[in-house]
């Protein structure tokens, strides 16, 4: 079975046969972004699927963020070109969580929890965090959370 960044490789060199920009400048961002996290530290390694998902899952919120921030700037085209590599980092993240899976899953957390208040957040958050790595944003599990506790 090949590595998550092995495929990355792969897929960068098919983008560059196929003369596909968007896909080549996405796949060489997240490989140079994975390569900065594996040197980073006390000593140079590998990093494994699951820290391969977790820079290319920050590197698709990257890419959300800065389309809002173009897209409020008035500047549509380059909004646009984020929202298109976010789609291709998208394609190698798993599935993220729809609604009612979301909730689903933070309710069976705060029973599990016992939590009554929203000062149990962190006691929920604890468990729900390994639940739903890599298929779902922090913001977003976290405000459902907040939701949860506060009604």
């Amino acid at each position: 079975m090949t590595s998550l960044k092995e495929r990355l490789r792969t897929d960068l060199t098919a983008a560059m046969k196929d003369r596909d920009q968007v896909r080549t400048r996405t796949l060489r961002s997240a490989l140079a972004a994975i390569t900065k996290e594996e040197v980073a530290g006390a000593s140079a390694r590998e990093l494994t699927d699951n820290e391969v998902t977790a820079v290319l899952t920050r590197e698709a919120k990257r890419r959300r963020e800065a389309a809002e921030a173009f897209a409020d700037a008035g500047r549509q085209e380059q909004a646009a070109a984020e929202l298109a590599e976010r789609e291709v980092l998208d394609s190698y993240l798993p599935t993220q969580l729809g609604e009612a899976e979301l909730a689903a899953l933070v309710s069976d957390a705060i029973a599990q929890a016992g939590a009554t208040d929203p000062k149990s957040m962190g006691q929920v958050m604890r468990i729900l965090t390994p639940k739903v790595a890599g298929r779902a944003e922090g913001a977003r599990v976290a405000a459902e959370v907040r939701r949860q506790l506060a009604g």
